[in-house]
């Protein structure tokens, strides 16, 4: 499969394909038993199934009940990835903060793409410095720069805190994940984890020479339950991020 970045392959066959653009479409051949549509919603069931380590071109033409040459015709696999998260970006549902304060609009954009990494957890994996720029991706920008209306930030200002927030929340949406697959895949839960590393730690770790590390290591984990509660992370950090936004709005309004 492609790399797990988008705007991998040639951007002007790219382009075609996400705006489906009549010239992306072969005028000669065969007549094609499928759509485009049909191939990027199987190809992100496969992700969502089981990660981009699974998807292949072969998984994706196994659900299509096609040969898998059959599937490069609607679309190439340096291709693909980009269809897939701009149709995911397309369907995600974006809520009307129209009214609302600052903070709670800027809240509610890290909320929506929470959820999309929820119901996606592939799409926080992929690499966008190289943006999909297809209609899915064009409206969802749209619509979290809105959330900046009348904050008196110019609009380079703008771009940077929406590009903070969303890294941000990837970066929880990731760690999140992490945690998930480790539960998984120990078979363990953290407080598990923990109580078969405790007599160990007790031996090793001197008091004396990590008192900071033990104290307040000890401290956070009574307060999370564990080295690093996901929900606890997000929501310290959002708040924090909100914070640091509101000293930039404060300043750029004049009093």
């Amino acid at each position: 499969m492609s790399p797990d970045r988008t705007s991998a392959g040639d951007p002007a066959r790219t382009l075609a394909l996400l705006w489906r653009d009549p010239t992306s479409v072969p005028r000669r051949g065969p007549r094609r038993a499928l759509d485009l549509d049909a191939v990027v919603t199987e190809a992100i069931g496969v992700a969502d199934d089981d990660g981009l380590a699974g998807l292949t071109m072969r998984r994706v033409a196994d659900r299509l009940g096609v040969a898998t040459m059959s599937v490069y015709t609607y679309a190439g696999k340096d291709d693909l990835l980009d269809l897939m998260l701009d149709a995911v970006l397309a369907a995600a549902p974006r809520a009307d903060t129209s009214g609302r304060g600052w903070r709670e609009r800027v809240g509610a954009v890290a909320e929506e793409n929470r959820d999309l990494y929820r119901a996606h957890p592939w799409a926080a994996e992929v690499s966008t410095l190289r943006p999909p720029l297809g209609p899915g991706q064009m409206a969802r920008y749209e619509h979290e720069l809105a959330a900046w209306d009348g904050c008196g930030l110019d609009d380079v200002t703008i771009d940077d805190c929406l590009t903070q927030l969303l890294g941000f929340v990837r970066t929880c949406a990731r760690d999140a994940g992490a945690v998930r697959a480790a539960r998984r895949d120990s078979g363990m839960d953290d407080a598990q984890w923990w109580a078969g590393a405790a007599p160990v730690l007790a031996r090793v770790l001197d008091p004396a020479r990590y008192p900071r590390a033990i104290r307040i290591g000890e401290a956070a984990g009574r307060a999370h339950g564990s080295a690093h509660d996901p929900e606890h992370a997000y929501r310290f950090g959002l708040e924090r991020l909100l914070d640091g936004f509101a000293v930039l709005i404060d300043r750029a309004v004049p009093r």
